[in-house]
């Protein structure tokens, strides 16, 4: 899974089936492994995308003459 060609929502769809298959408890220790280092993976590809859409996203706001003004959101 090449991350810079896969949306957000699509990358989330992938962790969540890595967490079910990591829960069932089949995998050998080998893939486990190897789909908890590609889960991490994900998760910090996911969590750079949120930490991007929170830094671009702006609260329109009135003033108290009606006005319409922007700022910075900040959670």
């Amino acid at each position: 899974m090449k991350k810079s060609e896969v949306s957000f929502e699509e990358a989330m769809e992938k962790l969540e089936k890595i967490v079910a298959d990591l829960e069932k408890g089949d995998l050998t220790l080998d893939k486990s492994v190897e789909n908890f280092k590609e889960g991490i993976e994900i998760s910090q590809y996911c969590s750079k995308k949120l930490d991007e859409a929170e830094k671009s996203i702006t609260i329109l706001l009135k003033d108290k003459d009606g006005n319409v003004k922007e700022e910075d959101f900040e959670a």
